[in-house]
């Protein structure tokens, strides 16, 4: 006898429960709880086994025993599905079904379906236009209770048998049109004589019309038909138009067979308020003049499903074409990418992270990437249009499109997904994509899905993986910009002669054509692999750099990138394959000379667009840089082993500088990184020169300790493309030590550590300016900690104290640091703050400033630093603050200057709107600083005049193309309203 014990080890959830159920059915049921064991959920099987005992009789048990293949396929269908026990309780005799033999190794044919729906409700198959002779109430409840047989047995088979689900989805689909056409032989005879009028087809949609329907799914349809002959038009859209409100209504009302699923005929020209039906004639003068891209998309899938086949033949071949061109049309990739948003967007958040089918890595993901993917490339290749999304899949990896391992695990985390929906969609028969969230539900889909040992953690463990893979994939196929571009470029205009290549370039902004065809003819010529994928990219990379502010400039560039890294494997391919990366390279070579010259001299950083351009850490780039100068060092001089510390900074001002044109990081943290960058490149070469000196002297440990004490922008992590590091230099010596021996050991390490930062090479030099150091030019360009601390008692100034403000010790000995940095807190938050004489000082050396150091012929309106609401302006006025103030609010004391603002706002020393445009005015103008640099290749401090540069400006800063005068118009506006608050606060 089976104990409560042994239940539960097969997975009974109710042991208490089943024990008395397994009791009351005697010895038959023991051969069957193995079987049970399997089940998706074992409780429910076994009751509707006993249900099934009741009404069948003694024998049921025994004879269910006997035939080990359907008491598997039978189980399976109760374990998984209550709907499908729910009809077999009303029709207990159709679980012999489930004991045909060819079950498991036969699919049906589609024509067998229709036969036997249609005599299910007394329509003769063989009739041209069958009609329903059954009572129309008894003829809708034959078809439901025929089409569930039908259901029963393909759910046995898929259950049990683990058919693979691209056959269970067509089934579904055969078994979907036969059910129309049943439904609308029933509708003839609603419709009586009158039908005879017209010719009426169904063209099925969506997935039905692709070969790959759900268990439970609105069927899509489109309603097309002709007029009988002698019939008037009029006559016949009437008569069409309830042939098609009827067939829909046979299969959406309740009855007491229930529903079948609703038909969605809103996919039809102009929608649910165009006209039901239409003849092909119709269909093709609405979509030649008012379809939308996303109706050409959808009739990828159109199929005549039902009614007059040779009709809805005919409908197919006239619209196909549409599809073929729909890639043309002006912003057709655009739309469908922003469609595919609009579907993300608008699903519940409630339900986002549980969203089989239009969630982010969810069923929408690979059909939307598949179907673009065809429509740009199918114009020309007839291969790939496959209605069927693991058939065009299939097609698009063996004609190159999809690579083959993507192609591979697309489908198989397509598949995966479809198999999740199936099940669910079993369970109630009830159209739904959410997985459940609690335990119990999960457990059964898991268990439906056949794992039976830890089903919930091995689920959401295989749904994770999937669900990643398909949105890597997505990305990666979907939004390849590549697509966008060759689905502008007409059919007939791909190879062009010299003369159209040339009026083509200038059209789209060539300055210079003959010389863009130079390098097109440089790049493609030759019969090499290289060259041909320069042909198939060059009609996209020429479009994207036209969107630039220079493409000439562009195309210059991507001739001399391509050949320095031509023939490395990964260079053309990952521009053709990986994701952004194409467009992101064609808009950095358009745009910006200084990030362009980076790639030049190291190339090999392209290979940073494919990934994170987050920032490094300062951390981690001190560890790569000491590591690799450490590694050189050992063999070579400190000149090389410190040219490797500037190689790596090369390839991080790549990194930042191409984060921020790609628009994927601020300014904030823009002048944090380069500032963090300049801190570890700092720390690799003061710790390579200091090994160096001491092997030359033969010395053990260095006679002192040296500090850089980063200043100005630097401290303050504000650092721009165009600036230079301003630092002091301090240094203490060891116990012990001869104070001349350790100042000599501190200056030449110094000296060396400038001069190897200075020299010229593939990167920007790094200039180290100390002239913020006690006496300026004049003084000792390194000093002990009491001799900083005896200048700063008897002679420094206050514009000495000011500077000391974004004073931030960030390299070299950590307690000397730290000791610098005590010793001149008191001298920039003094106690008290600032007397009245001391604050008139500040303005008047403020006001010197502006009349002395703004260069001559600068437009004060629009220089960047010196002029009205500039960099100076905002800075100073923070400054004045955290001087007066400090002493007594501590967020004032702080290097950042936004961070000084916000604090003085929160201490209400400043009006919270006039510290909100101070802020939004030092941010704005810092990112011109930044674009105007990347865009010219070197520093300036003006606001471009020309339309070039302001193009270029403009669209670093996120300006659509031809807005140049907004941007203008906005820094104006910005900075005019940062001087007025600067003439409140800084001038009283």
């Amino acid at each position: 006898m089976t104990s409560k014990g042994e239940l539960l080890r097969l997975g009974f959830n109710d042991p208490e429960s089943a024990f008395g159920t397994v009791e009351g059915l005697g010895s038959g049921i023991d051969e069957l709880l193995a079987i049970l064991g399997q089940a998706a959920d074992p409780d429910a099987a076994l009751d509707g086994l006993a249900m099934l005992t009741e009404s069948e009789g003694d024998g049921f048990l025994d004879e269910l025993a006997g035939d080990e293949g359907t008491a598997m396929r039978l189980v399976s269908v109760l374990g998984a599905s209550p709907a499908l026990t729910d009809h077999l309780a009303r029709h207990p005799e159709h679980w012999r079904e489930l004991a045909d033999p060819t079950l498991g190794t036969t699919r049906p044919a589609a024509y067998l379906f229709r036969a036997s729906l249609l005599r299910a409700v007394g329509a003769e198959p063989a009739d041209e236009n069958p009609v329903a002779t059954l009572a129309d109430a008894e003829a809708v409840d034959a078809l439901r209770v025929e089409y569930r047989r039908w259901l029963l047995r393909l759910a046995a088979r898929d259950l049990a048998h683990e058919m693979p689900v691209d056959d269970v989805a067509a089934e579904l689909s055969d078994l979907a049109c036969s059910t129309l056409d049943a439904a609308l032989s029933v509708a003839r005879a609603r419709v009586g004589e009158e039908a005879a009028a017209v010719r009426f087809a169904v063209i099925a949609m969506g997935k039905c019309g692709g070969h790959e329907l759900n268990y439970v799914s609105d069927v899509d349809v489109i309603f097309v038909h002709e007029a009988a002959d002698g019939v008037d038009d009029d006559v016949a859209l009437r008569v069409a138009a309830q042939l098609g409100s009827h067939l829909m209504q046979v299969c959406s009302d309740h009855t007491g067979e229930g529903s079948i699923w609703p038909v969605d005929a809103a996919l039809r020209p102009e929608g649910k308020a165009g006209a039901l039906s239409r003849t092909i004639t119709g269909h093709v003068g609405y979509y030649e003049r008012w379809a939308s891209t996303w109706e050409f998309q959808a009739l990828l899938k159109a199929r005549a499903a039902a009614g007059d086949i040779e009709l809805g033949q005919a409908y197919v071949a006239a619209v196909n074409p549409f599809v073929w061109k729909a890639a043309e049309r002006e912003g057709f990739v655009g739309d469908t990418q922003a469609m595919r948003r609009r579907v993300i967007a608008h699903i519940p958040s409630r339900n986002a992270n549980r969203e089989l089918k239009l969630g982010a890595g969810g069923l929408r993901d690979v059909e939307f990437a598949v179907q673009l993917l065809q429509l740009v490339h199918g114009r020309a290749d007839t291969g790939i249009r496959e209605p069927t999304t693991l058939s065009a899949l299939a097609a698009l990896t063996r004609s190159g499109y999809v690579g083959r391992e993507d192609g591979e695990a697309m489908h198989e985390a397509y598949a995966f997904l479809r198999r999740m929906e199936h099940r669910l969609q079993l369970y109630r028969l009830q159209r739904t994509h959410v997985v459940p969230d609690d335990e119990e539900s999960l457990r059964w889909l898991a268990r439906a899905l056949g794992y039976l040992r830890d089903p919930v953690a091995r689920l959401q463990k295989e749904w994770s993986h999937q669900r990643i893979e398909v949105r890597r994939l997505h990305e990666k196929l979907f939004y390849r910009p590549l697509l966008d571009a060759v689905a502008r470029i007409p059919s007939g205009q791909v190879h062009l002669s010299t003369k159209a290549a040339e009026e083509r370039l200038t059209a789209l902004g060539y300055a210079d054509p003959k010389a863009a065809l130079r390098h097109l003819e440089a790049l493609t010529k030759g019969v090499s692999r290289r060259a041909a994928l320069q042909r198939a990219l060059l009609p996209v990379m020429l479009e994207w750099l036209s969107e630039g502010a220079d493409p000439d400039a562009g195309l210059f560039g991507f001739r001399r990138i391509s050949d320095a890294l031509g023939a490395t494997p990964w260079y053309l391919r990952s521009l053709r394959d990986e994701g952004l990366v194409a467009q992101h390279f064609a808009a950095i070579l358009s745009t910006s000379r200084y990030t362009t010259a980076l790639l030049e001299r190291e190339p090999e950083a392209l290979r940073l667009l494919g990934h994170d351009l987050a920032p490094l850490s300062a951390e981690a780039l001190t560890d790569e840089m000491v590591a690799r100068a450490a590694r050189r060092r050992t063999t070579t001089t400190a000149e090389e082993a410190v040219r490797h510390v500037r190689a790596i900074r090369r390839r991080e001002l790549f990194r930042i500088s191409a984060a921020e044109l790609v628009g994927e990081t601020g300014i904030d943290t823009i002048g944090a990184a380069l500032s963090r960058l300049t801190d570890a490149t700092l720390e690799a070469t003061l710790r390579t020169v200091i090994a160096d000196e001491l092997a030359r002297r033969e010395m053990a440990e260095p006679p002192t300790r040296i500090a850089i004490i980063a200043m100005g922008r630097y401290g303050g992590f504000e650092l721009s493309y165009a600036s230079d590091a301003d630092v002091l230099f301090v240094h203490r010596p060891v116990d012990g030590a001869d104070p001349d021996t350790a100042t000599q050991f501190a200056l030449k390490v110094i000296s060396d550590l400038r001069r190897l930062l200075a020299l010229p090479g593939a990167d920007p030099p790094l200039e180290l300016d100390a002239n913020l150091r006690p006496e300026g030019r004049q003084g000792a360009l390194v000093r002990t900690l009491p001799a900083y601390a005896s200048y700063y008692a008897k002679w420094s100034g206050i514009w000495e104290a000011q500077a000391l403000l974004r004073a931030d010790a960030v390299v070299g000995d950590p307690q000397v640091r730290e000791e610098f940095i005590k010793m001149i807190d008191p001298l920039r938050y003094p106690e008290g703050g600032l007397t009245e004489d001391e604050i008139v000082e500040v303005r008047r050396i403020k006001g010197r400033v502006d009349h002395e150091r703004l260069p001559r012929g600068a437009d004060p309106n629009t220089h960047l630093k010196l002029g009205r609401g500039g960099l100076a302006d905002i800075e100073w006025t923070a400054q004045l603050l955290q001087m007066r103030f400090a002493h007594e609010v501590p967020g004032l004391r702080t290097t950042r200057t936004l961070e000084a603002l916000e604090a003085a706002r929160e201490a209400s020393l400043i009006e919270a709107d006039d510290a909100e445009t101070l802020i939004d005015a030092w941010r704005m103008v810092s990112r011109v600083r930044n674009a105007v640099t990347l865009v010219r290749g070197r520093p300036s401090d003006s606001l471009p005049a020309g339309p070039l540069e302001q193009h270029a400006v403009g669209s670093i800063l996120g300006y659509p193309a031809g807005s140049t005068d907004e941007l203008v118009n906005d820094y104006l506006r910005m900075t005019r309203l940062a001087h007025g608050v600067v003439e409140r606060v800084f001038w009283e």
